[in-house]
């Protein structure tokens, strides 16, 4: 299990990366990103990766280091330099590093590159061309779950033993997996630094016309895999960290479930807060949009913004699972709910009362590492089957909505409202 998209480029023969690891919410590749829209390269692009053209994925990243970084594009070319996410970086060293690690990723996080064919579940020729990217620096794509083992630990590394390495999963895939989300139409938000909410949609994958992405879900059979709707929000919980380390507002992030109760007959006092630190993802992907808050009286408290925070991660997950209802037609009836900020009981419970759904919580909220748990386990025949492991899921607690709907889409339009204040901020400015 491991952080997707963000990118390692690193020299085989030494081990060394050539510079540190641009991390999934960097948008520095903003300028890139925007060129390739100008090319009109953005339908081909959704069509083959099931992506929006954005500074969230590998593939502009990997371009960045090339221009950037001296070096690394002629080390490239010549089958010196190589790229990985966090999974391939990983394994490559566990693996023995520059004396025999496995240069080697999965089909979950190979999607997140904007670099590869969802229906082929291989590289791209076209898009790695236009993004000048050697294929030979591309790590070779396996089975997030792999009987043929993607190799084996050195003896010389930190486990100093021969462990097979046979499980490999984007991380919000692997809490999918966790959650035994096996069924089309089966839907998990993992509520942490963002928040991601993904959809089982079977064995075909489907093109979002709703501002979502087409992933890969897991693959458990080589040349086989079932695919997800995904609605990516950037900022979620690191809205609360922000409370903490930018406006002092609260000491730790368990603060604000008291806080919150403690205006919960009035809620937010009318105020939204659009957390657009680094733009907008899912569904609207404006890379432009930037952060504010509206409604502001002098009756405003700190409390009141607590809540608004809490509630702008819970509309910004009903944005994505709206989408999803509209690409799919199915008809979403429950959530499940993982991730650090599933403990908090106040937010779960907002979130069902602000989308409709009923919220369940399973008794292991950190379901990502089980989902990689589960991967591995399958390939070396630990659990049988799907049903098996679907068996292990247990409930801890169900959240059933208590509003009106006429409260629900009454606060929702106010919402869509105030996102339409933080979009397009910088080109306006500009």
């Amino acid at each position: 299990m491991n952080q997707r998209e963000t990118t390692v480029i690193w020299n085989k023969h030494s081990g060394k990366p050539y510079c540190n690891a641009i991390v999934w919410q960097c948008t520095r590749t903003q300028e890139l990103c925007q060129e390739l829209k100008d090319r009109m390269l953005g339908s081909s692009i959704r069509a083959k990766t099931g992506l929006h053209i954005s500074t969230y994925f590998s593939g502009p990243k990997i371009k960045w280091i090339f221009e950037e970084i001296p070096n690394v594009r002629k080390d490239a070319e010549a089958g010196k330099a190589v790229f990985g996410n966090i999974d391939s970086w990983i394994i490559w060293n566990l693996t023995g590093g520059s004396k025999k690690g496995r240069h080697v990723t999965d089909y979950t996080n190979a999607s997140r590159t904007m670099l590869m064919d969802l229906r082929k579940l291989s590289w791209d020729e076209e898009i790695t061309a236009e993004l000048s990217i050697p294929s030979q620096m591309l790590p070779e794509i396996r089975p997030s779950s792999d009987k043929d083992i993607s190799g084996y630990t050195s003896r010389d590394g930190p486990f100093k033993a021969k462990i097979p390495v046979c499980g490999d999963v984007g991380d919000q895939q692997a809490a999918l997996i966790g959650q035994t989300c096996f069924r089309r139409g089966e839907a998990k938000n993992t509520y942490g630094t963002g928040c991601f909410t993904l959809m089982n949609i079977g064995n075909e994958p489907l093109i979002s016309k709703n501002g979502l992405i087409t992933t890969c879900a897991y693959g458990f059979e080589e040349n086989k895999c079932t695919y997800a709707l995904e609605g990516s929000v950037a900022i979620a919980g690191a809205a609360i960290q922000w409370l903490r380390d930018n406006l002092g507002i609260i000491k730790s992030a368990s603060e604000t479930e008291e806080m919150a109760k403690s205006v919960a007959g009035e809620g937010s006092g009318g105020i939204f807060f659009v957390p657009a630190f680094n733009g907008l993802f899912a569904p609207y992907w404006d890379m432009y949009a930037r952060g504010c808050i509206v409604g502001i009286t002098r009756y405003t408290r700190k409390e009141h913004l607590v809540h608004a925070t809490l509630e702008a991660i819970c509309y910004q997950t009903r944005d994505v699972l709206e989408a999803m209802i509209g690409d799919s037609k199915i008809k979403i009836t429950q959530l499940r709910a993982d991730g650090g900020a599933a403990v908090n009981n106040y937010l779960m419970q907002l979130q069902a009362n602000l989308s409709g759904l009923r919220v369940i919580r399973p008794t292991i909220t950190e379901t990502t590492s089980l989902g990689a748990a589960y991967s591995a386990g399958l390939a070396l025949g630990f659990w049988k089957d799907l049903d098996e492991i679907r068996r292990n899921w247990q409930i801890d607690r169900v959240f059933t909505p208590e509003w009106p709907e006429e409260k629900q889409q009454r606060m929702y339009r106010d919402w869509k409202k105030a996102v339409m204040r933080s979009k397009n901020w910088i080109e306006e400015q500009s």
